[in-house]
């Protein structure tokens, strides 16, 4: 009979976190059932224009997650399997919501692959109650008024109030309006 030595898995949930949403914390409390620890890597270069500072992000994270053992939060920059290596992660974790996701996600986990062989990418389904939920959403609804109660942490909630109400909504915040050919559903 073979023994399994049980290795210390660490995985890395990576993204934006702009803001951090139920949908996220989700993923978060699934991964914390597979792996021993989870690293929630808040990514300061981002191709968005963020509407909350690499700071702010990262701390607004950290309260969200404050009571989930087994996780912590960390800001990270550059290439995320140099900082998955580093960290001495053997597992990069991605949440896929839809088929949309999905072409993109491939194609990154193989260049990640290809960039570090030892690094497995592992993909959780979104939980169906979140799946229509993304940062993009909640930031679009907040910002015209909408009440993104019960789609975010409550510390995220009172943040994203805060910042509309100051007025500091920027250009990239979507309107929820149909696009000119109406929502599709493809």
């Amino acid at each position: 009979m073979h023994m399994a030595i049980h290795k210390h898995t660490i995985a890395v949930y990576a993204g934006t976190f702009d803001p951090i949403t139920n949908g996220h914390l989700s993923l978060l409390q699934r991964g914390c059932e597979i792996f021993d620890e989870v690293v929630l890597a808040v990514a300061d270069n981002t191709p968005k224009a963020p509407l909350f500072s690499h700071e702010e992000r990262v701390s607004m994270a950290r309260d969200a997650t404050k009571n989930l053992s087994g996780v912590s939060v960390e800001p990270f920059s550059g290439l995320l399997v140099d900082y998955a290596h580093t960290r001495g992660a053997n597992v990069i974790l991605r949440g896929l919501r839809a088929i949309s996701d999905f072409e993109y996600e491939f194609q990154l986990a193989l260049m990640n692959r290809r960039l570090q062989k030892q690094i497995q990418t592992v993909f959780l389904m979104t939980d169906y109650r979140w799946l229509y939920i993304s940062s993009t959403i909640v930031k679009a609804a907040a910002s015209h008024g909408g009440n993104v109660k019960g789609l975010v942490p409550d510390n995220v909630c009172k943040r994203l109030t805060e910042k509309y109400q100051a007025g500091e909504v920027r250009q990239g915040t979507p309107c929820l309006a149909p696009s000119a050919g109406g929502f599709r559903m493809s």
